[in-house]
């Protein structure tokens, strides 16, 4: 892959497709490698602008952002706070979700356990690393993230191993806190995944607050939106997807009212119109292509003109550890 070409944007020809026509103002929350910005405006955005709290990911589009002039807008900071960049209400929010494989190929960024590098994970500079995570965190804390971010049953074990190692020496690179998993789960098959894969997801999502900032961003979006406007969103595990998944449903009713006889209020009004009915994921030719695609799933929602509002954490799925909300 080109420098001026990192990674290819997953789901980018269904995504154009579900949300065409392509008009008006739209605001990429995860701006990355810039593909989703590019391919919104090659099919029709007057103006796209483009968040990202990764600042290397401006210094990488140099080379080409200049070519859309007034089009092309971008803004450093988190999507969560999506509606505090733009003056007018947009007509699109397009969400890629995860991190991004530039970001996974840099072994000083700390993503990856195939390559050594300093434990940070961090997709700004700023707030506390992974490494800090590891050695701030109780075992029981740390159990609960590795089980809830991570999805993996081996949490205790995992989580004991590193209250071991870390009481020995500090856990300060990748490739250390790599062995520390496989050391105490059984050896990788071929076909399975990395032992590591799951704990490495976790204090990922943890060190940025992944499951916090999807939410948020949601909220965002709904107020951003103008009626009419699309909400595009990108998975890429079960628990963003479900998460998705229930907030497009609780804000087009089809989760229903708690109580089905009282009369409807402006709270009960759907805010959303669901416009992809199912999850749509890749196909065979984006697979050859990007194998990376595999496990994505895109989801879309169109904004009513209901007023926006809140919206329960639980009631979304998003997974909580003890002493949050």
């Amino acid at each position: 892959m080109s420098a001026d070409q990192p990674h290819i944007p997953v789901l980018l020809n269904p995504l154009l497709r579900a949300v065409a026509p392509v008009e008006g103002v739209w605001l990429d929350g995860t701006f990355g490698a810039g593909g989703y910005t590019r391919g919104l405006l090659g099919a029709g955005a007057a103006k796209v602008i483009g968040v990202d709290r990764d600042p290397m990911v401006f210094d990488m589009a140099q080379g080409w952002a200049g070519d859309y002039g007034d089009r092309l807008e971008l803004v450093e900071g988190v999507f969560s706070k999506l509606d505090d960049y733009s003056d007018a209400p947009l007509d699109g929010v397009v969400l890629d979700l995860g991190v991004s494989s530039m970001q996974l190929d840099l072994a000083e960024r700390g993503f990856s356990f195939m390559r050594d590098g300093p434990l940070d994970m961090r997709m700004s500079s700023h707030g506390p690393s992974a490494a800090d995570l590891v050695a701030e965190t109780s075992e029981e804390d740390l159990a609960d993230i590795i089980f809830l971010y991570g999805e993996d049953r081996a949490s205790r074990r995992i989580a004991r191993a590193i209250g071991r190692a870390r009481a020995e020496a500090p856990i300060t690179s990748t490739l250390q806190l790599a062995g520390i998993v496989e050391s105490v789960l059984p050896r990788q098959k071929p076909g399975q995944s990395h032992p590591a894969t799951r704990t490495f997801q976790a204090l990922r999502i943890a060190v940025n607050d992944e499951y916090g900032e999807l939410a948020a961003g949601l909220e965002a979006a709904e107020r951003a939106l103008k009626p009419g406007g699309l909400l595009a969103v990108v998975t890429f595990h079960s628990v963003e997807d479900r998460m998705v998944k229930r907030f497009l449903q609780l804000r087009s009713g089809g989760a229903g009212r708690a109580n089905r006889y009282a009369p409807a209020t402006e709270e009960d009004a759907p805010r959303f119109e669901i416009v992809t009915r199912k999850a749509v994921g890749p196909d065979e030719d984006e697979l050859d292509v990007n194998p990376r695609a595999r496990s994505s799933r895109l989801r879309v929602g169109r904004r009513t003109d209901a007023p926006a509002g809140p919206v329960d954490r639980k009631a979304l799925g998003m997974p909580q550890l003890r002493g949050k909300t």
